[in-house]
């Protein structure tokens, strides 16, 4: 018994997040929580679809974070009868976006990009992150739903740093683009960037981002980490906030 109670003791708690910046900024919240009850936390990170896998797999105790239902409920289906949402940390929401140059009048709304005028102008290139996120998978809907493949639009997966440096580098030079993004995220923080009217309602609503465990990982954890994890609330801006803090270090 008492060599059991040892190895529940220490044994680490296997934190997973999707290989998002913000996703690892929300997930350093939860491991200072874990480490403030004693726990040792062991980090993975890796895709949406790797991250899900695992912890149906049982190879991670958590995960930061699932959006719900829009985004994720697909990766967390098949496996929903063995965890249990803790607590939802921030309500995220989809956008595309364009930098503030760009004037209201001209583009306002995802048909304006069709205007002969702004066609001028807009580059065709939707820039975006992996192919398995939500707004990914999104955007791809968008080009067919608005025709803007007609007109020569068309989505590219890529990096975070692809898409989030092509926004920079658009902002330095005055480029006219559009930004497939979400709140909250660490741009948001450091430029004005507005969201497109998008009345077909395809970039999903405002998602919740839930904090997953298994329940077979309950007992490593312990009641007083588990108790203190659902009081966890953070909001859109603190979670962009902390983004940026966390980009800001990694470039120092």
């Amino acid at each position: 018994m008492f060599l059991f109670f040892k190895v529940m003791v220490m044994r680490p708690i296997r934190v997973g997040h999707i290989d998002l910046s913000f996703h690892d900024a929300s997930a350093r919240e939860v491991e200072k929580i874990l480490e403030d009850f004693g726990h040792r936390v062991q980090r993975y990170t890796a895709s949406h679809e790797v991250m899900f896998s695992m912890l149906g797999s049982d190879q991670e105790d958590m995960l930061v974070s699932a959006w719900l239902p829009a985004s994720h409920q697909k990766y967390l289906t098949p496996m929903e009868h063995v965890v249990r949402k803790l607590t939802v940390l921030y309500k995220p929401f989809c956008i595309w976006g364009v930098p503030e140059h760009i004037p209201a009048e001209e583009v306002r709304a995802v048909g304006d990009l069709l205007k002969p005028e702004v066609l001028e102008k807009m580059s065709r290139r939707i820039q975006g992150i992996n192919p398995g996120a939500g707004i990914s998978r999104f955007s791809v809907k968008m080009i067919d739903a608005y025709r803007l493949g007609d007109a020569g639009y068309y989505f590219r997966p890529g990096t975070e740093t692809e898409c989030f440096g092509r926004f920079e580098e658009a902002v330095n030079s005055g480029e006219w683009i559009v930004i497939p993004l979400w709140h909250p995220q660490f741009l948001h923080h450091r430029f004005q960037i507005r969201a497109l009217e998008e009345p077909e309602g395809l970039l999903g609503g405002t998602d919740k981002a839930t904090l997953l465990t298994r329940k077979s990982s309950e007992m490593f954890i312990g009641e007083k980490a588990l108790k203190a994890l659902k009081q966890l609330y953070l909001g859109n801006e603190r979670v962009s906030e902390l983004d940026d803090l966390l980009q800001s270090k990694d470039s120092s």
